[in-house]
């Protein structure tokens, strides 16, 4: 059923992943399995929009249903948290750069980096540089999220690592970068530590830079 999950999510059917994520929950479903089938669904949703197969109405329409998904499965990850009585690991400012509005994959993160111990400090979209500044410095954290999905993020995200550079921070953080079109070379454009496709990968890279 879960592969009837992801179809769901790619085909824009609303009600139908409403009911099958329901479903699945009633039938005990592990609601960490149920998460995984909407990533790859949204990283199907991304690589359509890349064919030119979908457009930006499709990705808004396709991360609307993903919250969805995420509302129905969160209580059960949060009671699951409070009773394994999850120690916070470090705590990690994230955000969509300047010039991009896009947070699907921003909030995919966001939930998968708190439900795994983070205290995530969410800056939101079109976020300028000097407000990543200002939240390293109040949070004193050692890793940093920039997301960005549109190209003109990839200058936004080089204005980000700079900023840090000049406010004497960029030494004592590591800077992930993720999105739409990222790649390796992307990442040395803007300067970062590294990159990851998918929330997996964030969660693993905030582990071994934060040592948890």
């Amino acid at each position: 059923m879960t592969e009837k999950l992801v179809e769901a999510i790619v085909a824009m059917r609303e009600e139908d992943a409403a009911r099958i994520t329901e479903d699945l929950l009633k039938s005990g479903t592990d609601p960490f399995e149920i998460l995984t089938m909407g990533r790859d669904a949204m990283g199907i949703i991304g690589q359509k929009y890349s064919d030119g197969e979908y457009f930006i109405p499709e990705l808004i329409m396709g991360g609307e249903i993903m919250n969805q998904v995420v509302e129905k499965v969160k209580p059960l990850i949060e009671e699951k948290k409070a009773e394994e009585g999850t120690k916070t690991i470090g705590k990690v400012v994230i955000g969509t750069v300047i010039g991009d509005i896009h947070d699907i994959g921003k909030n995919l993160v966001t939930f998968f980096l708190d439900i795994n111990g983070f205290e995530v400090i969410d800056l939101g979209v079109d976020v300028a540089p000097e407000k990543f500044v200002e939240a390293v410095k109040e949070s004193g954290t050692k890793v940093v999220g920039l997301s960005g999905f549109l190209t003109l993020a990839f200058d936004g995200m080089k204005q980000t690592v700079e900023a840090l550079k000049e406010a004497g921070l960029r030494d004592g953080v590591k800077v992930m970068i993720g999105g739409g079109q990222i790649d390796d070379n992307i990442r040395k454009y803007a300067g970062a530590d590294a990159y990851g496709d998918n929330a997996q990968e964030a969660i693993a890279l905030a582990k071994q830079w934060i040592g948890g």
